[in-house]
């Protein structure tokens, strides 16, 4: 498929975007997870390096945006929560995670705020309002006073970055 034609798939998408996120907040009980999902299938369409034939675009996106979400859904049950052995008589949810898990995660949030600090001021400041403070792409977009559009693009750049540099 011709670069034109992934550039009209992310513009549809862009256009696409509060409907489709309602579609998938309804589907996962979450507004965050649903616009994660969005963000996702826009980094999906990104990467690809081939697109097949497509009649119906908007479907495909549609479609698209449910396999990732199904596939969260999946992951999810899978991972559960880690339960000490019944036979000692403790049913309950481990609370804190052996030292390795705790290393990790340390070191994840290192490269995390490393690749937060490698982004353009705004961008930064726009991923940080809509992740950090749960604010909404309308409620930034009127704080910073710019676009909602805008927002979008800087959520998704970030977004990218952050996954990029946490994949090394």
């Amino acid at each position: 498929m011709a670069e034109r034609d992934r550039t009209s798939l992310l513009g549809l998408l862009l256009d696409h975007y509060e409907e489709m996120t309602g579609h998938l907040a309804r589907r996962l009980g979450s507004l965050c997870l649903a616009e994660d999902v969005v963000q996702d299938t826009y980094l999906r369409l990104r990467s690809l390096s081939a697109l097949p034939d497509i009649d119906n675009p908007r479907s495909y996106l549609y479609r698209m945006a449910d396999n990732i979400a199904l596939d969260r859904m999946r992951a999810e049950s899978r991972r559960g929560r880690r339960f000490a052995p019944a036979e000692l008589g403790l049913d309950q949810p481990l609370d804190e995670p052996d030292a390795e898990t705790t290393l990790e995660h340390k070191q994840r949030l290192e490269r995390l705020s490393s690749a937060l600090a490698e982004l353009p001021p705004r961008c930064r400041e726009v991923f940080l309002l809509h992740k950090f403070d749960g604010l909404s792409h309308a409620d930034i977009a009127a704080r910073l006073g710019i676009s909602r559009s805008m927002v979008e693009k800087h959520v998704m750049k970030a977004l990218a970055h952050c996954r990029d540099r946490l994949a090394l």
